[in-house]
């Protein structure tokens, strides 16, 4: 009875979590904390990933590396990586193996996801972005991203300043098919 009873509260709780997400580009100015950083990482290494190869990488920008990308990113795309306190460039190990790539890559779109619904369980807001000077080599030298590793997104986290609605979301129905 006990363990129906905790599944039943957990389950609750991470369905809400997912239901009430949203992308936050209002953000107060206190930057995340080391430590809460620390544990959010620590939640993500539990995304799953074929062969246990750890694939993600997390880079919490600083103020120098900060300017470096403002100035690679140029004077208008500059201006968005100013919308939060705390900026996480995440990327992925490349093994050349397509297939392991291709796998990696979900894992660590997975860890990403992870940091990202576990700031929102901690009050805190959160946006995903993929911005162009991430890809450019002049950016990813900017955040120390190495070849060998695709940039998969820069995560930007910080307190609350807004409440959002959910967005329509499209039906199960749309977009599951059960197969004979």
């Amino acid at each position: 009875m006990r363990r129906t009873l905790f599944a039943s509260f957990a389950r609750v709780e991470v369905e809400e979590a997912i239901r009430t997400r949203r992308t936050h580009k209002v953000y107060g100015s206190e930057p995340v904390p080391r430590q809460e950083l620390d544990e959010l990482f620590e939640l993500a290494r539990w995304a799953p990933n074929h062969n246990l190869t750890n694939p993600w990488r997390f880079r919490v920008v600083g103020p120098d590396a900060l300017a470096r990308l403002k100035e690679a990113a140029g004077e208008e795309a500059a201006a968005k990586l100013d919308r939060a306190p705390t900026l996480v460039v995440v990327s992925v190990a490349e093994t050349g193996d397509a297939i392991q790539d291709e796998e990696d890559h979900a894992a660590a779109s997975v860890a990403a996801y992870i940091v990202l619904l576990a700031a929102h369980g901690r009050g805190l807001a959160g946006y995903w972005r993929t911005p162009a000077v991430l890809r450019s080599a002049e950016g990813r030298a900017a955040v120390g991203v190495p070849d060998g590793e695709r940039v998969i997104g820069l995560l930007h986290l910080g307190p609350r300043r807004q409440e959002k609605e959910p967005p329509e979301r499209l039906a199960p129905g749309d977009f599951v098919t059960y197969l004979p």
